[in-house]
């Protein structure tokens, strides 16, 4: 594998939460070809398997755990199982949640809102406590979530989904005034801004099955998994102190 000299991720340990997705698989490979160590995380060990080979099949095999990211006490027990194996994380590429939408204002049902609540929300909160110590103490410590670029004009049938979306992002830019507190913006001391945390919007993701299932189609606006992917691999590249806090809009 041929490693390009400029990649900021060669040889970063990365959380890809969500691995199994199309985006979670764009981003393994996306960051294995940067020469990162990509650590792949999802909820079911077969998938996970399916996915990456199973696990120590082979020594090229993708590090994998299965983790339920919506449980607190079993994310810390995954970061901690982590620092053991690889001596820190570098970073965290939060690709979990899914969509439900659709649908009258007054009909957007408390089981789509729990649903997104815990996909979009709880993972993320969880996560981001969990790593925060990791990716603040790394030199080139990222974290990454993806929202939707909807958020601007919220519609009325998507409201479960896009208020989902706004709590993770106003989250996420919290954690990014969190890691500035503890370098660039530290009272006593300041140190140069070494991490971030980071908001990749897009309208909708396309891969490959997508586009075969429907050949004339031509997805407008959408985001192919591989452009997000090379996306948050070229975060390690980047300057944190211009990227923490920052909404990265991704539509093509």
């Amino acid at each position: 594998m041929t490693v390009p000299p400029e990649s900021g991720a060669q040889g970063a340990a990365v959380v890809v939460a969500g691995a199994t997705s199309a985006s979670g698989r764009a981003a393994v490979r996306a960051l294995r070809a940067a020469g990162a160590t990509p650590i792949a995380v999802g909820s079911d060990a077969g998938r996970l398997a399916e996915a990456f080979g199973a696990p120590g099949a082979h020594d090229a095999a993708v590090p994998q755990h299965a983790c339920d990211l919506a449980d607190f006490a079993a994310t810390e027990r995954l970061a901690e199982g982590l620092r053991a194996q690889f001596g820190r994380v570098d970073g965290v590429i939060h690709l979990v949640g899914g969509w439900r939408g659709g649908g009258p204002f007054t009909e957007q049902s408390d089981a789509d809102w729990d649903f997104l609540a815990r996909g979009a929300i709880t993972t993320l909160r969880n996560t981001s406590r969990a790593f925060f110590d990791d990716i603040a103490a790394s030199p080139r410590g990222r974290f990454a979530m993806v929202s939707t670029t909807t958020l601007a004009r919220p519609s009325a049938a998507n409201a479960n989904y896009q208020a989902a979306k706004a709590a993770a992002e106003a989250w996420t830019r919290s954690m990014a005034q969190g890691l500035a507190l503890g370098q660039s913006q530290r009272k006593e001391d300041p140190t140069p801004q070494t991490s971030a945390a980071v908001v990749l919007a897009v309208k909708a993701l396309l891969d490959d099955t997508m586009r075969a299932a429907a050949p004339e189609r031509k997805f407008p606006g959408y985001t192919h998994v591989d452009v997000l992917a090379a996306r948050a691999v070229a975060l390690f590249s980047e300057d944190a102190a211009r990227l923490n806090g920052a909404r990265l809009d991704l539509t093509s």
